[in-house]
């Protein structure tokens, strides 16, 4: 674990330190984050990091006027998020090697100063820098991600035995994951992988609008490539998933480990209509890469579409559709949204779980609100709503604001509750 230094007698070296990530690649197009960062840093090297607030940042680095209100704009929030990241993505590749590690810990805007120590071969451990914390997550999701493309599956075994498999969970958390942990039955992670055309040759190619190996012969616009290269794409590819499923499917296999023996993460394209019968099921990404959901029966009210998720039968002050609308350049915060949907198992006792976003963001706030407690506590209260019972089945949508594909805010407009045929009764107030 890295070594906390002093800073007065490393002031120097920390500076810089700053002044080679304010050149690098990551932070050289956005004067933003270059401006917010130097200020971040000298307060801290003042000694005044823990008495940084969000209004002042936001009028002092970001020039907001007078008037700035953080708990009407959560400006500085995003830019601190995104600027969590862009650290993380520096010292994942130009700053390595460095031997000086700046930090953002969540949860405020002091910057921490460490010392590089050897790395531990432990992939992972107890917690440390989230540059650090990150770059062991990639390094364990690259593994375990592709061994799951590879061989289509991957058992994550526990780090201990509990005769109740929730204990240690938060209460929040028990009640989302009881019906699929607490049964005999084998839980399944199926992650979604959408259809790709392997070029002989070349590699693969997608086209998002063909999903199936049927619409692919004949299509004119693949026969121009085909014709252009002068090659045949002989047979589809399942080889692949987006990062936001690879990410969550990760993680969710880091959060049941514990709880589970026999935790399986399995592609889409190898799950057998058996397992889906036999086994409590989590579904895991765009509906695009994942056909059996199509044909699981459920009375869905809340359905993700293309462009946004649909509420097909809006009560008073509900919208009809939420649209996604993706930032621009990296300089704007992005909206997204997810359909998170626990229905009926089709066999016997147990349930499925459905966690389905079209970006990036989506489905990695899917997934953090059903495994970070405060994100789960929101979530149950929603559910619940004025009665205090917590539905067995349901269906809720998800607003994610993010920055850089990274969720920075997570919300829910709205819910319903399934009954145990997974038809559809009145939303919680």
């Amino acid at each position: 674990m890295p070594a906390t230094m002093e800073v007065s007698p490393a002031a120097e070296a920390v500076r810089a330190q700053v002044d080679r990530i304010l050149q690098s690649t990551p932070l050289r197009a956005s004067g933003v984050l270059r401006h917010l960062l130097a200020y971040l840093a000298e307060k801290c090297l003042a000694g005044e990091g823990d008495a940084l607030k969000e209004y002042t940042i936001g009028i002092d680095a970001l020039g907001k006027p007078d008037s700035f209100d953080p708990r009407q704009e959560s400006v500085v929030r995003m830019h601190t998020a995104r600027l969590r990241q862009k650290l993380a993505d520096y010292y994942r590749t130009e700053g390595a090697e460095d031997p000086i590690i700046l930090d953002l810990p969540k949860g405020g805007f002091k910057i921490t100063f460490e010392q590089r120590q050897p790395a531990s071969v432990e992939l992972v451990s107890s917690p440390v820098s989230s540059s650090s914390r990150w770059s062991r997550r990639e390094m364990g999701l690259v593994a375990a991600l592709a061994v799951v493309l590879a061989a289509g599956a991957v058992a994550f075994l526990p780090r201990g035995s509990a005769s109740d498999p929730v204990a240690g969970f938060t209460p929040e958390l028990k009640e989302l994951w009881g019906p699929l942990i607490s049964s005999n039955r084998r839980l399944v992670v199926c992650i979604a992988t959408p259809l790709f055309v392997e070029v002989p040759g070349f590699g693969s190619i997608r086209d998002s609008s063909l999903n199936d190996w049927d619409n692919i012969v004949g299509n004119k616009g693949l026969a121009s490539v085909e014709k252009a290269l002068d090659v045949g794409m002989s047979a589809p590819s399942y080889d692949y998933t987006e990062v936001g499923t690879a990410t969550g499917a990760f993680l969710l296999g880091q959060f049941l480990a514990p709880a589970r023996q026999n935790v399986l993460i399995k592609r889409a394209n190898l799950l057998s209509w058996p397992e889906i019968a036999d086994d409590n099921v989590v579904f895991l990404g765009p509906p695009a890469g994942i056909h059996q959901t199509g044909d699981i029966p459920m009375d869905a009210q809340i359905v993700l579409e293309s462009k946004g998720v649909r509420n097909l039968h809006p009560r008073a002050g509900e919208p009809e559709f939420l649209a996604d609308a993706p930032g621009r350049d990296g300089e704007e915060s992005g909206l997204s949204h997810a359909v998170i949907s626990r229905i009926p198992a089709m066999n016997g006792h147990g349930a499925i779980l459905m966690l389905s976003g079209n970006q990036i963001a989506s489905v990695m706030a899917s997934v953090q609100a059903l495994t970070d407690p405060a994100l789960a506590r929101n979530l149950v209260a929603k559910l619940k709503g004025g009665t205090g019972k917590m539905p067995r089945y349901f269906q809720i949508a998800v607003n994610v604001k993010s920055m850089d594909d990274v969720p920075v805010e997570i919300s829910y407009p709205f819910n319903r509750e399934l009954s145990d045929s997974g038809k559809s009764s009145p939303a919680k107030k």
